[in-house]
């Protein structure tokens, strides 16, 4: 079982426009809502894999019953826990020559609703798996991602982490593993310009070298010119993004995370798995949605 864990969801209402001004009326060429937040993605793609997932997290009013039933109609198991103080946000996002979203701040999460999570946490097996991805929600509780990493290592429960920043980082003490930066957020964990493999690589180590603990695995996703991945047994694999038409990279990422959980999962080969993980992401790309099956086995062909 692969559990996903997503703080803070969403609904995520995204309209595809020819063009997008500023302080003007714009008309949409079409739109569609589907159920949102990085965990939930990865959750679709594990299931579209063959993969058992389960989706924690938090939800609350009528747009957080929407999520529920949108899970649960694809066959992912529904872990949520509903907290009484506001509602899961909406995300707008608008697809057209450029990309531009306005996302919600979502509901506030107390430590009694906290609590409810690290209890779900007690199914979970020493052979299950964590994704820990996503922003945190508003809330009283600190260190929510530090406290889950914290709580997954207690456990003996292998975890994946993908977020930003100081979120990001307070994580690696407890050996995640695996992180998934993309070059921009790696660019400002350390305040610099990476402009070379070399460097991309030498950042990346950097992760796995952190003070008393450090990543297991980095996956560093760069879009168009491809991925690398710095494995736990020294090897760096690097692979370039199949062409295709990019309708929109809205969850590319999360495809990719579920990619490689399912790839480690099903192969146990780190090759493999990061094969797999830079198909489910292309494919994501070159879908409207989250891609299926079909798509993901289609761009595999296609990795080199």
């Amino acid at each position: 079982m692969i559990f996903t864990v997503t703080l803070n969801p969403s609904i995520d209402y995204i309209m595809e426009a020819d063009s997008f001004k500023i302080g003007c009326l714009n008309r949409s060429r079409s739109e569609f809502a589907r159920e949102g937040g990085k965990g939930i993605n990865v959750s679709c793609v594990l299931k579209t894999l063959g993969i058992e997932t389960k989706a924690l997290g938090f939800v609350g009013g009528f747009t957080g019953r929407e999520i529920v039933r949108l899970v649960e109609e694809k066959g992912i198991k529904n872990g949520f826990i509903t907290v009484d103080r506001g509602i899961t946000r909406i995300n707008v996002k608008v697809s057209g020559k450029n990309e531009t979203e306005i996302n919600g701040s979502g509901p506030e999460i107390s430590e009694a609703d906290f609590q409810k999570l690290f209890a779900a946490f007690d199914e979970a097996k020493k052979s299950d798996m964590f994704v820990f991805s996503g922003s945190a929600p508003k809330s009283a509780v600190k260190n929510v991602y530090e406290r889950l990493a914290q709580r997954a290592y207690e456990k003996g429960i292998s975890f994946i982490v993908d977020t930003e920043g100081q979120q990001l980082l307070s994580t690696l003490k407890y050996k995640p593993f695996m992180v998934k930066p993309n070059l921009k957020e790696l660019e400002d964990i350390f305040g610099a310009k990476i402009e070379t493999d070399e460097g991309i690589i030498a950042y990346g180590k950097k992760l796995q070298q952190w003070e008393t603990g450090g990543a297991q695995n980095v996956l560093i996703s760069m879009g168009k010119d491809g991925a690398v991945l710095l494995c736990s047994d020294g090897r760096v694999l690097k692979t370039k993004s199949p062409k295709g038409k990019v309708i929109s990279t809205v969850g590319s990422g999360d495809s990719m995370v579920a990619g490689f959980a399912a790839g480690m999962q099903l192969y146990s080969d780190y090759e493999k798995a990061f094969s797999l993980a830079s198909a489910a992401g292309s494919a994501c790309a070159f879908s409207r949605g989250m891609p299926e099956k079909g798509k993901i086995m289609e761009v595999l062909s296609l990795i080199k």
